[in-house]
């Protein structure tokens, strides 16, 4: 089993999620992520179509590579042109290349093959199938035996799948071998799917989890005048007892033994600063009671 930290970089921001940031608040937000201990960067070929493991790997090239943890993703090829791919609109970079849906053995050894050299690393530690939710025979039959033969050859320490539903991922575990899972929008105190049947699952076979996603688009990191009225309510017990909703966003999938690490991404090198605090925000008993049962 891979040993994963506490928490992790998420990439998605480093691609300009939502909206852009420059090369250089880029590599201060990765900066200010190492100086403050966070050894773990998570990053894929569809966030800003390549440009977040181009800024990674730049930030990362001249850092001991044996001190951190390096995960990427397949399943999405980078390609020149624009073509109004899915994820157009959701990262502001210019519409000068696009990205294609390949789970095949070839698909995910040309993933790989391109990472690696925008990147400019020698390695990747992680790799996962990345939202199969609509290639899934394809994904279980060619993506994750290529990955497993990667993971064999040594090339690769540890392999999985990430995605934002838990059906899927139960049927990965129960039909494959992985090391880890990402579970996105599932294991949050707006969505527990994941604590149904997904987390007791990897509990039994001893499968660690990785939640992201956690503050739903910016919903859980600060309440707008529009916000949902579960949010309200979660905004409200946090009140109460005197916690940044934030913290206890950011800790909750902690209240399953199954999650390991967790992934949070920043457009600032103050949001890393503010979201690590969050972390070490003391919660009571009393608010998790008060937020009701996972």
């Amino acid at each position: 089993m891979i040993a994963l930290p506490r928490v992790g970089l998420g990439g998605g921001p480093l691609g300009n999620y939502l909206h852009p940031i420059s090369d250089a608040q880029a590599q201060a937000v990765i900066d200010t992520a190492w100086a403050a201990g966070v050894r773990y960067f998570d990053t894929a070929p569809f966030y800003g179509f390549g440009l977040a493991e181009q800024r990674l790997g730049k930030a990362l090239r001249d850092r001991p590579r044996s001190e951190y943890l390096l995960s990427t993703k397949v399943g999405r090829l980078v390609r020149p042109g624009a073509n109004g791919s899915p994820g157009a609109g959701i990262f502001a970079v210019p519409d000068d290349r696009h990205v294609e849906w390949d789970f095949t053995r070839d698909g995910v050894l040309r993933s790989v093959s391109d990472s690696l050299e925008r990147l400019g690393l020698d390695r990747i530690d992680i790799l996962l199938i990345h939202d199969p939710d609509h290639h899934w025979p394809q994904a279980l039959d060619e993506a994750y035996p290529a990955l497993a033969d990667l993971r064999a050859q040594g090339v690769v320490r540890a392999i999985g799948v990430g995605m934002n539903q838990s059906r899927m991922l139960v049927d990965f575990v129960k039909r494959a071998d992985p090391d880890l899972l990402l579970a996105a929008n599932q294991c949050t105190l707006l969505r527990r799917s994941a604590f149904e049947e997904l987390l007791p699952l990897c509990r039994e076979r001893a499968i660690p989890v990785v939640a992201a996603s956690l503050l739903h688009r910016g919903e859980l990191a600060g309440p707008s005048a529009d916000a949902s009225e579960e949010v309200r309510r979660i905004a409200a017990a946090c009140q109460e007892h005197e916690v940044p909703i934030t913290a206890a966003a950011l800790q909750f999938p902690f209240r399953h033994p199954a999650v390991h690490s967790i992934l949070v991404g920043a457009h600032e090198p103050d949001q890393v600063t503010a979201n690590l605090a969050a972390l070490r925000h003391s919660i009571p008993d009393a608010l998790w009671q008060d937020l009701g049962p996972s």
